[in-house]
């Protein structure tokens, strides 16, 4: 009898312990077919939140019949663009994309792009790399050529970090010098250093990303004959030819143009050896051509954008990258910092009354770092950003005459997992593992800095208990499996959003190097392609924006693409 007593005692006591972390009484449940194992019930206390009506099956099918409509009713444009704009979100992955949905405020929300009318995918791999970095597929969404990575607008024929090659022969430009040469303005807009991988992909041609600043090259190319080493990406903004004539130029890195021992405007010195002031030699320059006007904080980009006086203008708005979006408010540094939408509405400003339009590139580069910091809160909030920066050129453009293009270098390793409930915190927890009985986020990632936040001591076989963890502190580390120094981007496929003219040739599934050639065609640019640009002479509207276009020629310029490529691949 006292055997049965301590027996219903532990069993009583064991039930107790298991139900200290479930909060919910529901049981775990298995599928009976092993190969796929599930557990169905819910461990963490979160009730769902969601619109009443959506429990009713008219509501799903009336947004199904709406969709249907809209769809069935969309006419195709095939016109040609006056203007492009052309955002990239770096890092932007469709996982990052789905939570920052959740991060403004409901799972059925949309952001800006995804309520253009065309998707496709891109397939981001550079030559020699599964995984791709930012420099090889800027090559590509850029240029139209992979390549491979650590390198821009070389061939791959060359390997990285090579000093000396030939450049005339393996070297090549894009989307932004095919459209100088049609007469259209060109800009270039970033919160990472103006010299970074995804807007040196513009006007920059280097088999070393790293390369920003001579030192760089003076340590990598010791020797190599001075006069026969590579040029700088900082000097290759001041000098080069697609460069020179870009029109606005709005980023950040200061220190990369400015020589050691001279300061900046934060204070900071510069990282030059040759004692060259880039900056200065920007404004020498480009003042011999036209107006020429350079910024460095808030009030000058707007007054220079209000203005519209300038022929040329450079904008660097602090010594290395931008602040994030949160560090700026955090800081109270708004009035002195621009974020993405104020640089992109300014460049608009400058560029939008140019007579044969324009064409401009954006990087929203601060979702890749934040990322790569297993910090998801940081690089939801810039993904917003990025968001309200397309809403923005959407609403100041017309859709008859600008194409927005919107898509990504390369995908992340964050994981969007849990099966936790509707309106559960993105940010959170997403359930008690029913394993350990620990619980875990939401979003977590592969690997990265976050592994010594989720084991303890950094033993893999002995997860923390994470329940304290502030996770809404944007500078918390979020859960990580492999243990790295910085967390690495990812293989899968990125999204490619577009509306306005001939938008709905970017649907489908493609290479990434496509994306380039198809502006190209929408715009009307791209001599250097093979072909001849059409002349405008059926406008659309009072703006005399667009013409017609047909399927054939766009097959007629895959053509000739292929009579110019197909040597070029066979000389590297």
């Amino acid at each position: 009898m006292g055997r049965f007593f301590l027996c219903v005692v532990v069993a009583i006591v064991s039930v107790d312990v298991s139900l200290a972390n479930v909060i919910t009484a529901a049981r775990r449940r298995f599928d009976a077919d092993q190969r796929h194992p599930r557990s169905d019930s819910r461990a963490w206390n979160s009730v769902p939140v969601y619109d009443g009506l959506e429990e009713t099956s008219e509501y799903w099918r009336n947004k199904a019949q709406n969709t249907l409509q809209d769809h069935a009713s969309r006419a195709r444009d095939e016109r040609k663009a006056k203007n492009v704009v052309y955002f990239i979100g770096d890092g932007m992955s469709l996982p990052t994309v789905a939570a920052t949905r959740m991060y403004l405020g409901n799972e059925n929300v949309s952001l800006s792009f995804e309520q253009f009318p065309y998707f496709g995918l891109s397939k981001t791999y550079c030559v020699d790399r599964q995984v791709a970095d930012s420099a090889c597929t800027a090559t590509a969404y850029i240029s139209g050529v992979k390549t491979n990575y650590g390198m821009i607008n070389v061939g791959a024929s060359v390997k990285r970090s090579t000093c000396e090659y030939d450049h005339e022969a393996t070297e090549f430009l894009g989307l932004l010098q095919w459209a100088q040469k049609a007469g259209k303005a060109t800009g270039v807009v970033t919160n990472t250093r103006i010299t970074h991988a995804t807007p040196a992909g513009t006007y920059a041609s280097v088999t070393e990303r790293d390369w920003e600043d001579d030192s760089k090259v003076n340590a990598d190319c010791s020797g190599t004959p001075a006069e026969r080493r590579p040029r700088d990406i900082s000097h290759q903004l001041v000098y080069g030819e697609t460069a020179s004539n870009l029109k606005v130029v709005l980023g950040c890195g200061r220190q990369t143009f400015l020589p050691k021992g001279t300061l900046d405007e934060d204070g900071v010195t510069g990282n030059r050896a040759d004692g060259v002031n880039l900056i200065e030699e920007w404004k020498r320059l480009r003042s011999e051509r036209g107006r020429a006007e350079y910024v460095y904080d808030k009030k000058g980009l707007l007054a220079a954008a209000q203005s519209k006086q300038s022929d040329y203008l450079l904008g660097l708005f602090d010594s290395s990258h931008c602040l994030y979006n949160l560090e700026i408010d955090e800081q109270q540094v708004g009035d002195r910092k621009p974020k993405l939408s104020e640089m992109v509405e300014a460049a608009l400003a400058v560029l939008e009354d140019s007579a044969q339009g324009y064409v401009l590139f954006v990087e929203g580069g601060l979702i890749d770092m934040a990322h790569h910091g297993n910090r998801p809160r940081l690089s939801l909030e810039e993904t917003a950003e990025f968001h309200r920066a397309i809403a923005l050129a959407r609403q100041r453009t017309n859709v008859n005459d600008t194409l927005i293009v919107v898509s990504s270098d390369h995908s992340h390793t964050l994981m969007y997992n849990g099966y936790p409930t509707r309106g559960n915190d993105i940010l959170g927890i997403a359930d008690v593992s029913d394993m350990d009985d620990l619980p875990y986020t939401t979003l977590s990632y592969a690997n990265g800095q976050g592994f010594y936040q989720t084991y303890e001591d950094g033993n893999p076989t002995k997860r923390a208990n994470i329940s304290d963890y502030n996770l809404q502190n944007h500078r918390q580390l979020y859960l990580a499996t492999v243990p790295l120094s910085s967390e690495t981007h990812a293989g899968d496929d990125v999204g490619i959003f577009a509306s306005g003219p001939s938008a709905h040739l970017f649907e489908g599934s493609m290479e990434q190097n496509v994306i380039p050639l198809l502006i190209a065609y929408v715009a009307n640019i791209g001599q250097d392609l093979g072909w001849a640009p059409e002349d405008i002479s059926d406008p659309i509207d009072d703006r005399g924006s667009a013409v017609r276009t047909s399927l054939s020629f766009l097959l007629a310029l895959v053509s000739s693409l292929s009579l110019v490529v197909v040597p070029l691949i066979q000389r590297l």
